[in-house]
């Protein structure tokens, strides 16, 4: 039975004050939840189970229009008790897929990668483990999930607000991403109880049942510092979009790319641009944009799935769609579609 993920997108996010689900708010232009996706993609884990909440309309339109080679099926949690009450709901997603591994992500953490999927399956399958979770060591643990390690993997995951004093000083942390063996998951989703400082049902708890039925519970420490990161709010989203414009950016300077000033600078993931090329500052590149080699990006331009050719220059101007032949001239202040 081939691998599943489950990608839990239930949030309101209260305080993003959006009339949309939090996965659907934006980091470079994409969705959250799209980011979480297409690592799954990138990873070849394409049997996709999201669970909707808030506004579920939203996700399904969403994922109507969403090209890609994921299969994606939706459920809905009627009522937000917590990540182990959002994984149930999807229990007869999981009994259909019985006998492979289920991943479980959080749709508003947009920085899982492929690697550290791959290699948390990896990890999971050599120690025959019922449970493998992700975690990352940080320096300021504040609010998340402390990782009880044991000689023989873990022994389970405390929450920040029912940690002891001494488990406060833990800095391994839970990402919210899990690899389970899909039976193990299954054997223990119905025991969860709401027993703790929130009255909910902690996906976490999942752990510790699982080893008291004698499965191994192991930890894979993610080389990613980001793999943990979220959002509840703009400020937080704001931060999220910073690291990932600059992470983008710096892969570029990496490249050869020149950026006479990084002020103002948006460059999506999914854009490509050519040896030679020179970016100015307040440029806007997204979608699908494919920048040719040699080319100059005057500041102020706002380009968008278009393509441009080889030795082109664009001055002050917006480009959305179109196809340029190499050597074009544009602007200052024209708009092209």
């Amino acid at each position: 039975m081939a691998d599943n993920v489950i990608i839990l997108a239930g949030g309101q996010g209260k305080r993003m004050k959006s009339d949309k689900p939090k996965a659907l708010c934006k980091v470079l232009g994409e969705p959250m939840l799209e980011w979480v996706i297409s690592a799954c993609e990138d990873a070849g884990v394409k049997d996709i189970c999201v669970v909707k909440g808030f506004m579920g309309e939203y996700i399904d339109e969403y994922l109507s229009s969403r090209q890609g080679e994921a299969s994606i099926v939706t459920v809905e949690q009627k009522e937000r008790l917590g990540t182990g009450h959002a994984v149930m709901q999807a229990a007869e997603y999981l009994r259909q897929r019985n006998g492979g591994n289920t991943l479980v992500l959080c749709g508003d953490a947009p920085f899982i990668d492929k690697d550290t999927i791959a290699g948390a399956l990896e990890l999971h399958k050599a120690n025959s483990c019922g449970v493998t979770v992700v975690t990352s060591e940080i320096d300021d643990p504040t609010g998340y999930g402390r990782v009880i390690r044991t000689n023989s993997g873990i022994s389970g995951i405390v929450e920040h607000k029912d940690c002891t004093s001494d488990q406060l000083k833990i800095n391994e942390i839970n990402s919210g991403c899990y690899w389970f063996e899909t039976q193990a998951l299954l054997d223990v989703l119905g025991d969860i109880r709401p027993n703790n400082a929130q009255g909910e049902y902690y996906l976490t708890d999942c752990v510790g049942l699982i080893i008291e039925k004698g499965k191994r519970a192991d930890a894979y420490i993610s080389e990613n510092p980001n793999v943990s990161l979220g959002a509840n709010d703009r400020r937080g989203l704001l931060a999220l979009n910073d690291i990932a414009r600059k992470d983008v950016i710096g892969r570029w300077l990496d490249e050869g790319i020149e950026f006479t000033c990084t002020d103002g600078v948006s460059v999506g993931r999914k854009v490509t641009i050519g040896v030679g090329s020179t970016i100015c500052h307040n440029v806007t590149l997204s979608g699908d944009t494919v920048i040719g080699k040699d080319c100059y990006i005057g500041s102020g331009s706002v380009i968008d799935s278009a393509v441009i050719g080889d030795g082109s220059i664009i001055l002050s101007s917006h480009i959305y769609g179109a196809d340029l032949a190499p050597n074009s001239s544009v602007g200052p202040f024209e708009f092209r579609k």
